[in-house]
């Protein structure tokens, strides 16, 4: 009987404040990203102002968290999810699944730690951000290789940048969709608004490609889906006052408001797991701002989260690195 692999597989997130009093320490890790906050002179200038930031929005972003709970529920939703992949690559390998939380535990240290331990000699590094970005998957990415240090034998890597346009993913995604119209009285005119993480201009016109993938991300979906229902695409999260991707949720909602649209179906389309702009942003603030501007029924459809066929896709994914 021939052995199985013994892989680890590192899950990389952002993370989010697990308590009222890791909100501001979580923001400041954040905002000292050079990812997030980069230009002439940051290095110098970056942990001051990230101090500065995360003081004055610790407040709101606090309330925020008390509104879902009073903490970010992204480090049980990922652990469900590296449990469920573990499930599904047993028949193939020996495989082990860590966490590597960018802004707040399980930080990547810990992971990097935890994978030298188990000292498999195949290593899948799956950022769980499915559309590439400079300021998430290559920052995740970057913390990795500052921080993995192996200790013996170095394992051979694998490294998954992107699955935006997986054929899993994307039935996964349509999945969710389907089961969310099903909650129209007329599915067939609801409005579906695809809303992805935002992100600075600065970052597109260096080259980074996150806007061309969610637009293909959102393509494919609605091929998948075969519906004939109007859809939009925006962005959602902007901080601060350079330019960023557009339209925002915000404006999107009160121009379909205005346009007469009265059934809304927000689909959270780079988000793999519910956090505070799935579940704030959307589901409260936006909720509240149609409501107001007389859409008559808004629902939001869930995050793909450890769905059977999401992780299929993540399975297929580790599967086809290792091969």
């Amino acid at each position: 009987m021939t052995e199985k692999k013994k892989i680890s597989v590192v899950l990389f997130q952002l993370g989010g404040p697990d308590s009222a009093a890791a909100v501001e320490p979580f923001l400041y890790n954040l905002f000292c990203d050079p990812d997030i906050i980069d230009f002439f002179g940051a290095w110098f200038a970056r942990r001051p102002l990230a101090r500065y930031i995360a003081r004055k929005r610790a407040g709101v972003v606090r309330e925020h968290y008390d509104a879902i709970g009073g903490h970010s529920p992204i480090r049980l939703l990922t652990e469900r999810q590296a449990r469920a992949l573990e499930a599904a690559l047993a028949p193939q390998c020996d495989a082990r699944c860590f966490i590597a939380m960018r802004y707040w535990n399980p930080l990547t240290a810990e992971a990097a730690a935890e994978v030298n331990a188990r000292g498999a000699p195949e290593l899948v590094l799956l950022p769980m951000y499915p559309q590439y970005s400079l300021a998430t998957t290559s920052s995740s990415l970057k913390e990795w290789k500052r921080l993995h240090n192996p200790n013996g034998n170095v394992p051979r890597t694998h490294v998954i940048e992107k699955f935006f346009d997986h054929p899993l993913y994307i039935r996964a995604i349509a999945e969710k969709i389907a089961i969310s119209l099903t909650h129209f009285s007329e599915p067939d005119r609801a409005h579906i608004v695809f809303s992805a993480h935002g992100l600075p201009l600065s970052l597109i016109e260096r080259g980074d490609p996150y806007a061309k993938h969610v637009e293909e991300t959102v393509r494919l979906v609605m091929q998948r889906g075969g519906w004939k229902n109007r859809h939009t695409l925006c962005y959602q999260s902007k901080v601060g006052r350079r330019k960023w991707l557009s339209p925002s949720l915000t404006e999107t909602i009160e121009k379909l408001a205005r346009a007469g649209e009265k059934q809304l179906l927000v689909v959270p389309v780079a988000f793999v797991t519910e956090h505070i702009e799935t579940l704030h942003e959307i589901n409260i603030e936006a909720r509240e701002e149609a409501d107001k501007l007389g859409v008559e029924q808004f629902e939001m459809m869930p995050a793909v989260g450890d769905s059977p066929t999401f992780i299929s896709a993540l399975a297929d994914l580790v599967v086809k690195a290792i091969a």
